[in-house]
C-alpha cells in the first residue's frame, strides 16, 4: 500500500499602492491529491504519469487590483475556484474589516425591528434602506419573510456591521432571477453611498448590469481566469425601470396592491388613479384625493385660509403610494410621484407621510418638504405607559393585535387602560369614545371611555398610534402656477 499523501500549495501576497488607491493581491493555487493504489492504477491506465494527476493548478500567480471601494464581480462555473479566491481576498485582508453575508447572525424569534439599529430610528431608518420600509415587515420575524426579503435584511445587518468589505459568495444564488437584478442594483446602490467595497461570487453571470462592478473576474476550470477593469461608478437606474409604463388606473388597481400597504383602511374621496405596470403585471399604484379644507402646512405656506371652493378646485393630496414588496429600492416610488403631479392638473399637490422621515421619496420627486409635526409630550408619555402595560407601540396600529392584547388582560390592567387613555386629551380620541362630543367636557369623555366595550378601545388604541406619529407635510408646485 502506498503512503496517503495530501498538499495544498497555497501563496497569498498582498501591498498596498498608495498612488492607484488600490490593494495588489497575487495569489497562487495549487492542490496534490492522495496516492493511493487506485490512483496509480488510474493514472497508468490512461498513461499518466503519477505527477502529472497529483496537481491541479487552480491559480497561477494572479494579480489583482482591488480597491476599499471597488464592486468586485466574480463569474464562474461551480467548482471553477470562485470561493477560493473569496477565501484568498478574506484572508489578505484585516478580519475586522470584512463582513461575510453567510456569517450573519439570524435571531428568528424576535420582530426584526429589535434586531437590527441601537434605536427604533436607527433600525427603521436601515430597513428602509434595502426595502423593508413596510410597518407590516417591521414586527415580523425572519422566518417569516421571503427568500428575496432574507437577501435585503443581510444586507442591512452588513451596512449596521461598518465593515468596509462586504463578502458575499453564492450571491443571489437562490433567488429568481427578477429579485436577484433588483438585489444586484441595490447592493451597489448602498455600498457605493456607504464607500464600502463588495465582493460577490455566483455562478450567474446576469446581474452585470445592474452590480455594475469596477472589477469582474471571470474564472474558468484549472487556472483559465479573465480579470476586467471599469470605471467604479454609480448606476443610478435598474435595468427594470425602463420596462414601466405608467397609464391611468382605477380602484380596482388599488384594491389589487392595498395588501402591501401598512394603512389598509379608507381615504378621503378619489380624484385620480395612476398604475405603474410591468407587462401584464401591476407594479404600483398612486392615489391622489380631494384634500382637508384646512391644513397647518398649507396655512404656513399661504399664508391665508382657502375657501372649500378653492380648495378643491386648486388642491389635490397625495393619499397612497403602494409599490409591490418584489420592485421596492429601485426609485418607482419616485417615478410614480414625479410623474403623474403634472398628470393631474391642479396647481397644487400635497401629501401628508410618516415614512417621509425614513424614506425621503416625495422629496426626490420634486416635493418641498414645508413641516414636520411632532406628537405632544401627553401622547408619547400615554405610549411609553401602555408599553409598560405590555402593548408593543409598533403595533399599536392594528386593531386585531389591540384587541388581542386586551382580551388577554385581567380587569385591573384594562381599568389601567382605560385610565391612560382619559389622560389624552384630544378631540380625535374623543371622537372614537363618543363621536357625538369630540369637544365635550373631559367628565364625558372619561364617562364614555368606562363604558367603551374592547373593541371601542382597540379602535381607540390604533387612533392614539396614528396621533403618535411625526407627520411631515410636503408641497408641490406646477411650472403654472
Amino acid at each position: 500500500m502506498r503512503r496517503r499523501e495530501f498538499f495544498r500549495i497555497t501563496k497569498y501576497a498582498r501591498r498596498y499602492d498608495r498612488n492607484a488607491g488600490k490593494f495588489l493581491i497575487n495569489i497562487a493555487y495549487k492542490t496534490r491529491t492522495d496516492v493511493t493504489d487506485r490512483t496509480v492504477a488510474v493514472a497508468e491506465a490512461f498513461g499518466l504519469g503519477v505527477d502529472e494527476h497529483r496537481e491541479h493548478v487552480v491559480y497561477d500567480n494572479v494579480e489583482l487590483k482591488i480597491g476599499p471601494r471597488d464592486i468586485v464581480y466574480v463569474t464562474g462555473d461551480s467548482g471553477s475556484g470562485k470561493s477560493v479566491l473569496l477565501d484568498a481576498i478574506v484572508r489578505d485582508l484585516n478580519p475586522p474589516e470584512t463582513a461575510k453575508m453567510s456569517d450573519v447572525e439570524i435571531d428568528p424569534e424576535k420582530p426584526l425591528i429589535d434586531t437590527v439599529g441601537r434605536s427604533i430610528n436607527e433600525g427603521l431608518k436601515l430597513l428602509s434602506k434595502v426595502g423593508l420600509n413596510d410597518a407590516f415587515l417591521f414586527v415580523r420575524r425572519y422566518t417569516q419573510l421571503s427568500e428575496g426579503q432574507k437577501y435585503r435584511y443581510r444586507v442591512a445587518k452588513l451596512i449596521e456591521s461598518g465593515a468596509q468589505w462586504w463578502i458575499m459568495d453564492e450571491f443571489c444564488s437562490t433567488l429568481d432571477r427578477d429579485t436577484a437584478r433588483i438585489v444586484a442594483f441595490n447592493v451597489q446602490k448602498l455600498a457605493r453611498k456607504e464607500e464600502k467595497a463588495v465582493v460577490a461570487a455566483t455562478t450567474h453571470a446576469d446581474l452585470f448590469e445592474d452590480l455594475r462592478p469596477s472589477v469582474h473576474i471571470h474564472k474558468r476550470f484549472g487556472k483559465e481566469i479573465t480579470v476586467k477593469y471599469h470605471t467604479n461608478r454609480y448606476t443610478p437606474e435598474c435595468t427594470f425601470v425602463g420596462e414601466m409604463r405608467i397609464e391611468e388606473g382605477t380602484r380596482k388597481d388599488y384594491e389589487e396592491l392595498v395588501q402591501f400597504h401598512y394603512r389598509q383602511g379608507g381615504h378621503p374621496p378619489l380624484r385620480k388613479v395612476f398604475r405603474m405596470k410591468r407587462g401584464d403585471e401591476l407594479v404600483g399604484v398612486i392615489l391622489y384625493c380631494y384634500p382637508p379644507i384646512t391644513l397647518i402646512g398649507r396655512k404656513k405656506v399661504f399664508r391665508r385660509k382657502f375657501t372649500p371652493q378653492e380648495v378643491n378646485e386648486k388642491f389635490a393630496i397625495i393619499s397612497r403610494v403602494v409599490v409591490h414588496p418584489k420592485y421596492r429600492t429601485i426609485g418607482l416610488g419616485v417615478k410614480l410621484v414625479k410623474e403623474t403631479m403634472p398628470r393631474v392638473g391642479l396647481p397644487f399637490i400635497e401629501a401628508i407621510a410618516v415614512m417621509a422621515q425614513y424614506n425621503p421619496f416625495f422629496e426626490k420627486a420634486g416635493m418641498k418638504k414645508i413641516m414636520e409635526r411632532f406628537p405632544s409630550h401627553n401622547i408619547l408619555d400615554a405610549i411609553e405607559k401602555l408599553r409598560a402595560l405590555g402593548f408593543n407601540p409598533m403595533l399599536l396600529g392594528s386593531t386585531k393585535y389591540n384587541l388581542e392584547t386586551l382580551k388577554s388582560m385581567n380587569s385591573k390592567e384594562i381599568k389601567e387602560c382605560k385610565e391612560i387613555l382619559t389622560s389624552v386629551r384630544n378631540p380625535r380620541l374623543k371622537k372614537f369614545a363618543d363621536s357625538h362630543a369630540p369637544y365635550g367636557k373631559q367628565a364625558e369623555y372619561r364617562q364614555a371611555v368606562n363604558k367603551a366595550s374592547l373593541k371601542k378601545l382597540a379602535r381607540m388604541l390604533k387612533a392614539l398610534s396614528f396621533l403618535a406619529q411625526t407627520k411631515v407635510y410636503l408641497l408641490w408646485k406646477s411650472a403654472n402656477s
